[in-house]
């Protein structure tokens, strides 16, 4: 499902724009301030973000600003009352690819969100996989944390790729084993270990301890852990 953050402090329209959203086959997740929108932004890697201008802690302008500088790439779109022309392109300078000015229809608003979404080839690209500021080409298997890049292994590409694709939820070292290595025989559940291994020593080079790493939940397994890391696994 196409991940949404939806960032608006009213809560009759949060939750309009909730209900909506999941019914249109979006999974919705919501904030009312931008400390919030910044911290569900990190946890979820949404693939949209739908932000209203005016919060009581901030700016959604300065949400925008900080998600497009931790190299979030994927579709803003503004909500806000404030319709003037110069508001409209100061929203669209600093990086938004939409604004919407309220009253709005909702069912508009899918469809500019749907529009954005699928001009946004990397967010919509089979061969391209992110979470958070982190991002992995599967074609290339290059990993990108903002500038920096690392060059996978084939199994190394494969088993970020499965971590990416539920950040911040733990995998068992059998899951990782059956859906990597079961099939090619003679292996162990250590080879998870040592991979793992790898991959923390290659995402440790272009994140400098201030991204996303893979930590070790006791008794669960492996997870990529978006929040920011106050410790090494």
């Amino acid at each position: 499902m196409t991940r949404v953050l939806v960032v608006e402090d009213d809560c009759d329209i949060r939750s309009m724009l909730e209900r909506g959203l999941v019914a249109e086959g979006f999974d919705v997740s919501v904030a009312g301030r931008a400390d919030d929108a910044l911290a569900r932004a990190r946890e979820t890697s949404p693939m949209a973000v739908v932000l209203d201008i005016m919060l009581p802690d901030g700016s959604g302008l300065d949400v925008c600003r900080s998600l497009r500088s931790e190299g979030f790439k994927c579709p803003i779109l503004f909500l806000s009352a404030r319709d003037e022309v110069d508001d409209r392109v100061e929203g669209l300078t600093i990086g938004a690819d939409d604004y919407i000015v309220k009253p709005f229809d909702f069912v508009e608003l899918v469809a500019r969100l749907r529009t954005q979404m699928q001009r946004r080839g990397g967010a919509n690209d089979p061969n391209m996989v992110t979470a958070g500021r982190l991002a992995l080409d599967l074609t290339t298997r290059q990993a990108r944390f903002g500038p920096a890049t690392a060059r996978l292994t084939q199994r190394e590409a494969e088993l970020l790729c499965a971590l990416m694709q539920k950040p911040n939820k733990p995998l068992s070292r059998g899951d990782i084993f059956d859906q990597l290595w079961a099939s090619h025989g003679g292996l162990s559940l250590n080879v998870v270990d040592v991979y793992v291994g790898y991959l923390r020593t290659k995402l440790g080079d272009i994140t400098r301890a201030g991204g996303p790493v893979i930590v070790t939940v006791r008794g669960r397994g492996f997870m990529l852990d978006l929040r920011d890391p106050c410790f090494v696994p």
